[in-house]
């Protein structure tokens, strides 16, 4: 997992459950950092930095391509 890279960086956990059934679908690898604490302390997010999303760099143009749809999508659209 070092070589795992940050593609995208979220402000709270109800922001990622949508995008985390997409990645389990497509079975990429993948983890959010910061996600276990910033579900028991939200307000610590700002100072963690976010909950970051990190991929393989193999896997990168396939996420992008999930966040994009996610963005353009209004019944799925992250916050």
């Amino acid at each position: 997992m070092n070589e795992f890279i940050t593609i995208a960086v979220f402000d709270y956990p109800h922001e990622i459950t949508v995008l985390k059934h997409l990645l389990d679908q497509t079975e990429i690898q993948y983890f959010f950092e910061n996600e276990t604490m910033t579900a028991i302390a939200p307000m610590y997010s700002q100072a963690l930095g976010g909950i970051r999303l990190k991929v393989h760099p193999d896997d990168v143009e396939t996420v992008r391509e999930i966040l994009k749809k996610l963005k353009d999508d209004s019944h799925l659209r992250i916050v």
